[in-house]
Order: C-alpha cells, then sequence, then structure tokens
C-alpha cells in the first residue's frame, strides 16, 4: 500500500515524538582490535610550517630502524562494526573524519538506554569498555578489581581475546546536560582491565548525550550544525601493551634501551585525536555556524592541557573564553559561532606540549567561498 506524502510526514514526526517521551535502546557493535597507527602520515614535512621536521621535532617521530621507533606503531583502537558477525566495519561519516585514534561515538538522549556488543579481536590482550557519566549495573562497569562481585558481575571486567560481552548503560536525567549546559555533553569511555597500559595503547572513545528529545533520527542534533571531538593526551608508548612489538618490529636495536631517558622521551607522543605536529584533518566549518567542541583529556599529571582557539572565541557555560582547562579524564563542551574567516592554529598552550606535537589547525570558510579564497597550506 502506497501511503501519501502526508502520512509518511505524520507518521515521522509522531516516532519522533514517541522516540522523545519513551527513549529507545541504541546499538552498538564495538571491538578492540590492532592496528599499526602513524601519527605524522606527512613525515617528514611538519604541515605547521611547511617545511622539514627539525632536530628538535625529529626526536619524537624519526625513526632509524634501528634505536628509535619514530611515528608509527602498533596499537588498539576501538572499530565500530555493522552488526554482531563482526564482520562489516561501518564506515565513519565523513563529519567524523577527525577522529583519529579515537573509538566510534556513543550517543544517546536522556531516557534512552546504550547496548554496546563489544568482542576482544586484540592478540592476547585482555580488554573491556568501561563508561564516564551513564548509569551501570556492576554486570556493565568494565572496570578489573575487586568490588566484592563474583560470577556474572565479574564478566564485563576482563573481555578475553575472541570474547564477546553486552554492556547496557541507561541514561537518566543525572548523565545528561545540567542546567548551565549547551543542550548535549561529552563523557569518555575506556578500557579498564589494566588502565594505564590499555589507554596508552589507545582503547578510549566519545560518548555524547543530549536532552530528550534533541538528537534527531538523522543522527544530528537540533540547531547544531558541525560537532568536533577532540581528546588531548600524551601517549606514553614505553607503557603500551605493544611496547615490545614496537621495538621489535621498528627499533630492535633498542632491547637494551627501554630504561634510557632519551628513549623513553621518545616515545611520549604528544597528540591531538593521536596526531602530533597538525596532522590532525577534519576541523571545517562556515562563518556563522553553531560549532559544538567536546574537549576531552587522559593520562598522568603532564596531561595538564589548555586548548586555545586562535581567531574566534567560544562560550563555555556561558561564559566567553579562548582557552580552555583540561585535566586527565576530564570532559567539557564548549560552543562556536565563528564570525572570522581563515586558517587558525588550535593547540595546547603548555609550552612543553607544543613544542612537542600538540597543535593543529581549523579552518572558517566565509559565507559566500567564491567571494574570498583560502587556500590551505
Amino acid at each position: 500500500m502506497l501511503l501519501s506524502l502526508r502520512t509518511v510526514i505524520a507518521l515521522t514526526f509522531l516516532c519522533s515524538a514517541v522516540e522523545s517521551l519513551a527513549g529507545i535502546t541504541r546499538t552498538y557493535f564495538i571491538a578492540a582490535e590492532e592496528t599499526i597507527w602513524d601519527y605524522a602520515p606527512s613525515y617528514p614535512i611538519n604541515p605547521m610550517h611547511r617545511a622539514e621536521f627539525s632536530a628538535e621535532e625529529n626526536v619524537f617521530v624519526q625513526g632509524d630502524g634501528k634505536r628509535r621507533i619514530g611515528h608509527k606503531y602498533y596499537k588498539a583502537h576501538f572499530v565500530e562494526y555493522t552488526d554482531a558477525s563482526f564482520v562489516t566495519v561501518k564506515p565513519r561519516p565523513a563529519e567524523w573524519e577527525h577522529l583519529g585514534i579515537l573509538g566510534p561515538v556513543i550517543r544517546a538522549n536522556v531516557g534512552d538506554t546504550i547496548k554496546v556488543v563489544f568482542r576482544n579481536k586484540t592478540q592476547g590482550m585482555t580488554t573491556s569498555m568501561h563508561p564516564h557519566g551513564v548509569f551501570y549495573k556492576k554486570d556493565s562497569e568494565g572496570a578489573h578489581y575487586q568490588d566484592g562481585t563474583s560470577e556474572k558481575d565479574k564478566q564485563d571486567d576482563l573481555v578475553a581475546p575472541g570474547a564477546t560481552y553486552t554492556y547496557i548503560w541507561e541514561i537518566p536525567e543525572r548523565s545528561g546536560p545540567g542546567p548551565n549546559d549547551p543542550s548535549s555533553i561529552i563523557w569518555l569511555y575506556h578500557s579498564h582491565g589494566n588502565e594505564t597500559m590499555d589507554t596508552n595503547t589507545g582503547l578510549a572513545g566519545p560518548i555524547i548525550i543530549s536532552r530528550k528529545g534533541t538528537l534527531q533520527t538523522n543522527g544530528k542534533l537540533k540547531g547544531i550544525d558541525r560537532e568536533f571531538i577532540v581528546l588531548f593526551t600524551v601517549f606514553d608508548e614505553n607503557k603500551s601493551y605493544y611496547l615490545d612489538k614496537n621495538i621489535a618490529a621498528f627499533a630492535p636495536g633498542a632491547n637494551d634501551q627501554k630504561e634510557d631517558e632519551s628513549f623513553k622521551e621518545s616515545n611520549l607522543m604528544h597528540s591531538m585525536n593521536g596526531y602530533v605536529y597538525d596532522n590532525l584533518i577534519g576541523l571545517n566549518m562556515k562563518v556563522g555556524e553553531n560549532v559544538r567542541w567536546h574537549q576531552l583529556a587522559l593520562g598522568t599529571e603532564v596531561d595538564m592541557h589548555t586548548p586555545h582557539w586562535h581567531g574566534n572565541t567560544l562560550l563555555s557555560a556561558g561564559q566567553r573564553i579562548d582557552v580552555l582547562n583540561l585535566l586527565p579524564a576530564t570532559h567539557v563542551t564548549v560552543d562556536m559561532k565563528p564570525d572570522n574567516p581563515g586558517i587558525w592554529m588550535y593547540h595546547c598552550h603548555v609550552n612543553d606540549h607544543v613544542e612537542a606535537g600538540m597543535m593543529g589547525r581549523y579552518t572558517v570558510m566565509p559565507i559566500y567561498p567564491k567571494a574570498v579564497s583560502i587556500k590551505n597550506p
């Protein structure tokens, strides 16, 4: 039976209204798996200055095949699949190309339930998925420690290689935006079997929770034109699960260098979404758009970050800013309405961090792009 256009529109609005009131279960199929990650695909060129990396910069990105690993490392990351067979990878939408090493975006409205069917596809590494902010019972915490539970309530703690586990996370009001928050906020999820090792290996991703009815059926937020998620962290490859594998593959002469301070320093990757020295791409917008920036951090005492946007300003809880404060495992959501077209620097303002590669750029196109030409170097 063919339905009229008016009927189809009415049914669409009805479904949206029912979803808004009752909430739905949003199911994700996510695996942890191994990859070779390139922190600086542009090597030997630093895109920020359109010049070859300097000697100081090469400390972090130049490998020699003997005693320095360089800019490529074996890591693990979270990957989204289309179904529970874990055969077909779900393509990452163009608007999320900037996510880099981060896992897929998990998102829901207040009142929804998140169901994550998780499979560990790594070799030899026990993993899990631990969420921040959402409501979970002991069988869906995804963290390994002595918490007085046993049997079924412990199965979520460590998922063995080749095994599958289903996590259930509810989204009550206290998981969503507060009175001074914008219409959506950001949380982290990450592996928590051995938290230090797991996150340095690369297993982290974002959760976005929006007010009831704000996330539309097309996956977009009402009133928001673009969203960006950036994780500022110093990946310590000396504490990665794959340290020995990386040495064997890329620097076999470094087996006796594990405690050498210069070797350890070379493996500290000061990254934004797993990229260093302006290799982060996809931060593009237009003048006048409503742009939401979700900022994340992970790591140790060195992971005190101050993201700074050149050229434009943002609102944070009603305050006007262009620099933000981040501590390890913090989550901050801020809004920008860019009014200044151009290519603008975006970086951590901690001197040691920016010198070691925690820098990038974002592009604001004019409303009428033919009138002004912006060439990205």
